[in-house]
C-alpha cells in the first residue's frame, strides 16, 4: 500500500494492513492515530516504539500467530505468505536441520511455555539453530525481553513490506 493511501485509508483499511504485521491492538491503535506519516522512514521510526513496552498479554496474544521455526504455514492468509517468506532461509529438505529444529523447538517449548520466535528473516538455518541453542540458557526474563524485541523487529519488517512510498 503506499503511504499516501495509507495516510488517507479509512480505519478498517489500515486496520487491515497493519494488523498481519503484529497482532498488538494497542500497536496497531497508536499507529493509526498518528496518521499522515511524512515519509515510510517517518512511519516506521513511530512503529518502531509505539506501544513500547508490550504488555505480558500482547505478547501471548501475538505470539499465537507465529508457526514454529522450520514449520511453514500453509494457510492463504496474509500472514502465513509472510511468515512463509521471512523464513526463506530455513531449507525443509536439509533434514539434519530440520530434525536438530524440531528437538531445538521442543525443548524450547518445554522451557518456556511458548514457541521459540526470532526475526528469521535475512538468517540462515543454521544461524537461527545456533540462537535456539543460545537462548535455551537464558533465564524465563531475559527470553521475556528478547521475545518482545523480536515481535517488535518482525512487526517492523512487515511493516516495511505493507508501505511503500
Amino acid at each position: 500500500m503506499e503511504l499516501a493511501v495509507f495516510n488517507g485509508a479509512d480505519r478498517a483499511e489500515v486496520t487491515a494492513a497493519l494488523r498481519p504485521c503484529i497482532d498488538v491492538q494497542r500497536w496497531v491503535d497508536q499507529i493509526a492515530d498518528a496518521r499522515p506519516f511524512a515519509s515510510s522512514q517517518a512511519l516506521l521510526a513511530f512503529a518502531r516504539d509505539a506501544a513500547a513496552p508490550f504488555t505480558p498479554d500482547e505478547v501471548e496474544s501475538a505470539m499465537a500467530h507465529h508457526p514454529r521455526i522450520g514449520e511453514r504455514p500453509t494457510a492463504a492468509t496474509t500472514e502465513a505468505s509472510m511468515s512463509r517468506s521471512e523464513q526463506a532461509g530455513v531449507d525443509p529438505a536439509d533434514q539434519d536441520v530440520s530434525t536438530a529444529l524440531a528437538e531445538g523447538n521442543r525443548a524450547y517449548e518445554e522451557r518456556f511455555g511458548r514457541v521459540f520466535l526470532i526475526r528469521a528473516a535475512g538468517r540462515t538455518a543454521p544461524e537461527i539453530l545456533a540462537a535456539l541453542h543460545e537462548r535455551l540458557t537464558h533465564t524465563p526474563d531475559q527470553e521475556d525481553a528478547i521475545v518482545a524485541q523480536q515481535l517488535r523487529e518482525i512487526a517492523l519488517l512487515r511493516l516495511e513490506g505493507v508501505i511503500s512510498e
